[in-house]
């Protein structure tokens, strides 16, 4: 069965960090050779900002060192690897897979898929992209499963992302066949402060009922305010305020309190007394759900552990993932983690759920070891906004595990 081997490292220097990084991979790569596993594949790289302008050397120096790989990956303000995260500072995080031949195919504006039958994908994409929600979508609709992973490119250089070369817009990623089991859950950030209500007006991103009621005084009578006569007491609290929006055909609520896997969180953009009406950060329809809510450090962290354990309760309990609660792929009963891909917010890190690293310590211990009981292969970045299924999000987090025999 496939192999993943990870690398990470920071330093000034891309060429220094990448060597610590390949020489991490490069000790563990004799025991994969006489474990079977195959050749390596397919890699992921995630670097950050720093090295942003150096990405194309990154990837000629990537492919010298491992011939015959094809490599996938994006920029970030962060990355992360296996319990640790590296947040504004020069770092890189390799993953390196035995795939076997067939079962993926690397993608950009510049390479269409056509090669293979296309089960799901993982995708990136420069946040700046005109008409970025409807791309993901059509790419979606392209899947099997319609279910997409991944994330937007987040930097204060070039927002660029690989795809066997270095792209400035659109999307690029890797998609796999059915044969490539896969699970992914996505994890909230935030927790409603009032009830979840239906759009019964709006135009475009302005919303002005709810449930039949002026949306403004909906806000309010959420966040315990009277009225805004006050402006000191009532913006700090408007401030912390998002939104949180859910299709007429979605999940708004997992349960009580805690936002399903379907709820995009948005800003509050902007108040319109006059119409008595709120703004918000996308485009509304009526039907759509909505609810008000704030980031919650509590509520992430239980949530975190609740999609890590769903996890592993399902390689353990079920013998095919289904689709219908934000899971991809075949999963038979009795698989290990062979490797994972967390994609998180830039909002989120150790510094949102309580210290250096917090929420990659908590993913490794929450999915607890991979093959061998070592700590599950691990890499991923921080976005601009994440991916999965055809939804974009902004507050979550996107775990995503490769399984399979041990």
């Amino acid at each position: 069965m496939p192999g993943f081997l990870v690398g990470h490292a920071t330093h000034p220097d891309w060429r220094a960090a990448l060597a610590l990084a390949g020489a991490q991979i490069e000790v563990r790569r004799p025991a994969h050779e006489l474990s079977g596993a195959g050749p390596l594949t397919l890699g992921f790289a995630y670097f950050t900002d720093h090295f942003a302008p150096h990405a194309q050397a990154l990837l000629d120096e990537l492919r010298q060192r491992w011939p015959g790989v094809a490599w996938v990956g994006s920029v970030g303000v962060g990355v992360c690897a296996s319990g640790v995260e590296y947040i504004d500072e020069p770092a890189l995080a390799l993953m390196l897979a035995a795939l076997p031949a067939g079962r993926f195919e690397v993608f950009s504006g510049a390479h269409k898929l056509q090669r293979i039958e296309a089960f799901t994908a993982l995708v990136h994409a420069d946040p700046a992209t005109p008409d970025l929600q409807e791309l993901i979508t059509e790419l979606s609709d392209r899947t099997e499963s319609g279910y997409l992973f991944g994330g937007l490119a987040s930097s204060r250089a070039a927002a660029v992302h690989l795809a066997d070369g270095v792209w400035q817009g659109g999307l690029s990623g890797v998609a796999f066949t059915r044969e490539v089991a896969l699970i992914s859950r996505v994890t909230q950030g935030s927790q409603p402060i009032g009830p979840t209500r239906e759009v019964t007006a709006c135009e475009r991103n302005i919303v002005t009922e709810l449930d039949g009621e002026p949306a403004l005084a909906c806000l309010l009578r959420d966040l315990g305010l009277p009225t805004l006569d006050d402006p000191r007491a009532a913006l700090p609290r408007l401030r912390a305020t998002l939104v949180g929006l859910t299709d007429a055909a979605d999940m708004a609520l997992a349960r009580p309190g805690q936002f399903g896997a379907d709820t995009r969180v948005r800003h509050l953009v902007g108040l319109d007394p006059g119409r008595d009406a709120v703004a918000v950060a996308d485009v509304l329809q009526p039907g759509m759900r909505l609810a008000f809510c704030q980031r919650d450090v509590q509520a992430a962290r239980r949530d975190l552990v609740r999609i890590c354990s769903e996890i592993r309760d399902e390689l353990e309990t079920q013998a095919e993932a289904t689709l219908a609660d934000g899971t991809a792929g075949m999963a038979p009963a009795a698989q290990r983690i062979l490797g994972a891909i967390y994609v998180s917010c830039t909002g989120r890190g150790g510094p949102h759920f309580g210290g250096p690293s917090a929420e990659l310590k908590m993913i490794q211990h929450a999915l607890g070891g991979g093959v061998g009981g070592e700590d599950v292969p691990l890499v991923g970045f921080f976005a601009a906004g994440e991916i999965a299924r055809h939804h974009l999000y902004g507050y979550t987090g996107v775990l995503t595990v490769f399984a399979g025999e041990a």
